[in-house]
């Protein structure tokens, strides 16, 4: 299930990272990439192997340069499917709340 490769991608703390650098900046090389972290070249591509297994970061050849991508769109699948339909009734009930109090007024 596709679901499980990004939650599995998303626990690791370093695969975390990975992704909030691309986010900052999108097309960043492996040494890029591998400058911001204390690990091997081989260990960054490893956590990039699972993070494009989970269909997160998306890489295009520009030459010699093999850039990574940040792909947002299976974070917001998991936001819609699992977050969003839990957070709308408290957000509606906030609303209704306010909408209450200020009557009070």
């Amino acid at each position: 299930m596709d679901d499980d490769r990004v939650f599995k991608a998303l626990a690791d703390p370093t695969r975390r990272f990975l992704l909030d650098l691309l986010f900052e900046r999108d097309g960043r090389t492996l040494t890029e990439l591998e400058s911001s972290l204390e690990m091997t070249r081989f260990g960054v591509m490893k956590h990039l192997k699972v993070l494009e297994e989970a269909d997160l970061v998306v890489t295009r050849r520009m030459g010699r340069e093999k850039l990574h991508f940040l792909n947002p769109v299976p974070i917001r699948e998991i936001h819609d499917r699992w977050i969003d339909k839990y957070t709308a009734h408290h957000a509606a009930a906030l609303l209704e709340l306010k909408a209450e109090l200020e009557e009070d007024r």
